[in-house]
């Protein structure tokens, strides 16, 4: 058995998430028909590092896939891609050990969330449109409210009764980039919906509706409030899988540019 490294980027918008499931569409599901035409047997394990939700975009998802194959990794990448629907693409493949896990393994995991201040008719899959003003100074005071080892209870769909919700987020950085807000999350993993719930609360703050003691009281006190105020997923997307060793990214850059010379 061949055990390899696959790097993938989709867009999510048509996706109800990554983790196979009856009866839906999934990513996952996609890259195992793929991979199944393309080595002829359904005995293989493909696993990702991260179950991204409906709707939810990656840049850099990894997965592991072990299969009984004397493809070369750059063959099988040709493969599957021409099998492959044009918004799931495999950016590449690699030999990896035989007990490398692409979701255990990882040691950290960065996020990108972009909101644009102004309707965009080519960015609308890719963005959450705010059409209040935002005070972005506000946004990133609330930020530093969730840095750190954290219960994140109301920030999550997840049972808490079922896995722990305490979460270490390494940092959340916060800049504009023309017509757009972009966050970025890092840490060592992260719960269901969570982000996109952190998201909407600095969203809150942002428009001058929710204090930073109220927003604070979030993470004393569980509250069903955060889960109202959910971000939209096209804004959403899984930038990076980091495992030892890896460097992580310096700057924040956005998937795409909104011009700022156009009326909002």
């Amino acid at each position: 058995m061949a055990r390899f490294k696959l790097t993938i980027e989709y867009e999510g918008t048509r996706y109800s998430g990554w983790q196979i499931q009856k009866n839906a569409r999934t990513v996952q599901g996609e890259i195992a028909s793929a991979v199944g035409k393309a080595l002829g047997t359904k005995e293989f394990e493909l696993y990702g590092a991260g179950r991204t939700d409906s709707g939810v975009h990656a840049l850099r998802q990894v997965a592991h896939l072990e299969a009984a194959s004397m493809l070369a990794p750059e063959i099988l990448r040709r493969k599957l891609n021409d099998d492959l629907p044009s918004d799931i693409n495999i950016l590449e493949i690699s030999k990896a050990p035989p007990r490398f896990h692409a979701r255990h393994h990882a040691v950290s995991r960065s996020y990108l969330y972009q909101i644009s201040r102004r309707r965009t008719a080519f960015g609308k899959r890719f963005v959450w449109w705010i059409k209040e003003d935002l005070d972005i100074e506000a946004m990133k005071a609330a930020a530093r409210l969730f840095v750190g080892l954290k219960d994140f209870r109301s920030f999550t769909a997840d049972d808490p009764d079922e896995k722990s919700t305490k979460v270490e987020i390494e940092g959340i950085e916060i800049r504009e980039h023309g017509d757009l807000i972009l966050i970025r999350f890092v840490g060592s993993h992260f719960l269901w919906k969570m982000v996109r719930q952190i998201v909407g609360v600095l969203a809150e703050c942002g428009r001058g509706k929710l204090s930073l003691d109220r927003a604070r009281a979030f993470l004393e006190s569980h509250s069903a409030q955060p889960a109202a105020w959910t971000a939209p997923p096209s804004g959403l997307f899984l930038e990076r899988i980091y495992y030892e060793g890896d460097r992580k990214l310096d700057r924040l850059e956005p998937v795409m540019t909104i011009m700022t010379d156009i009326p909002r």
